[in-house]
């Protein structure tokens, strides 16, 4: 129990603090003013070192969970734009597969050829042969062996082997390979021959008084029925020769139209035109070009009667057994199967 002197203390501090209180909150200034911003500073500074001491401590936390935030999306750019990279390849590469297809297309129209597209599966030797390639296409698509193989530029090979599926062509560049040739532009005749290198073949013309010269093309002279080569096919341009008019022996050193390390898209002759093409099947100087007629209609690459070519965004069809058609007539004491039959 509280004695009376004691409660009168009480009551005085009281009456004391209110007062102090009721003259602090009017004012803002009373006599708790200093001793409040006193303690306000107080406070600050311990504010001010816990934030230096523990806002490290709690950016660690928060800079985890955003780095791994930040590795989830760094994956996820890395997986689209690999998806990205992959989509762009594959859409190159048919492009250029649509491309190799037109290019195919064209020659076998302008020639008329009749042909079976295919594509090259592997690059490998075969038996005592160095350059051959195999292709997806084989006896159920009609092929047969020394059946005349052509892409987009030109002269490709000949098909050595078939099976029901795929099929083996022996390049022109092979060192074993001939190939009866003709000047273009000209009647001389002579035989290429395969020297082993992708980028050069030779040939020697049957007369010696021939004239040869830089930048004239060769094209295939034929063979019988068109096997193992049909006429009219662009094999490659003369850079070198070697030798004068009249010598025993002239080599011309022959770069040939199609590049042979670059395969996709081939096709195989099944049937020759019934007439040579001649000159018809080499690429037209860009300045004939420019003056030709294009409204021209386009040539449908198969024979009369036949069935369209296949177009670059459809699966070839399979050829059929075609009927016999008279080889061309060679040109008087010239034999139609040099190089090959």
């Amino acid at each position: 129990m509280l004695n009376h002197r004691t409660r009168i203390i009480l009551a005085v501090l009281v009456i004391i603090a209110l007062t102090f209180t009721i003259l602090d909150l009017r004012g803002g200034k009373g006599p708790f003013a200093s001793v409040r911003s006193v303690v306000s500073s107080a406070l600050g500074g311990v504010q001010v070192a816990a934030s230096v001491i523990v806002s490290p401590i709690m950016g660690v936390g928060s800079w985890w969970g955003t780095w791994g935030d930040q590795r989830t999306r760094i994956a996820e750019l890395e997986s689209q734009n690999a998806s990205l990279q992959d989509t762009l390849i594959r859409s190159a590469e048919d492009r250029a597969r649509a491309d190799a297809l037109d290019q195919l297309l064209r020659v076998a129209g302008v020639g008329r050829y009749r042909i079976v597209p295919a594509e090259v599966i592997a690059v490998e030797p075969a038996q005592d042969f160095t350059w051959t390639v195999t292709i997806d296409a084989g006896r159920d698509d009609g092929l047969l062996a020394d059946m005349t193989v052509i892409n987009g530029q030109g002269l490709i090979g000949r098909i050595l082997s078939t099976t029901k599926t795929t099929a083996t062509v022996v390049l022109i560049v092979d060192a074993s390979s001939a190939v009866g040739a003709r000047v273009a532009g000209t009647e001389e005749i002579g035989i290429l021959s395969g020297t082993g290198r992708q980028d050069s073949l030779e040939f020697q013309t049957l007369d010696p008084l021939a004239a040869l010269k830089s930048g004239q093309a060769l094209l295939t002279f034929g063979s019988r029925s068109g096997r193992p080569y049909a006429p009219g096919i662009p094999i490659g341009e003369v850079v070198d020769v070697s030798g004068t008019a009249g010598q025993l022996t002239r080599i011309a050193t022959i770069r040939p139209f199609a590049d042979v390390s670059t395969l996709t898209v081939v096709g195989v002759v099944i049937r020759p035109p019934r007439e040579d093409p001649r000159d018809s099947v080499l690429p037209t100087p860009p300045e004939k070009a420019d003056s030709a007629n294009v409204d021209a209609p386009a040539p449908t690459g198969v024979e009369d009667g036949a069935s369209p070519a296949p177009t670059a965004s459809a699966k070839p069809k399979k050829e059929t057994a075609a009927k016999p058609v008279p080889a061309p007539t060679p040109s008087a004491g010239v034999a139609t199967d040099a190089g090959g039959n």
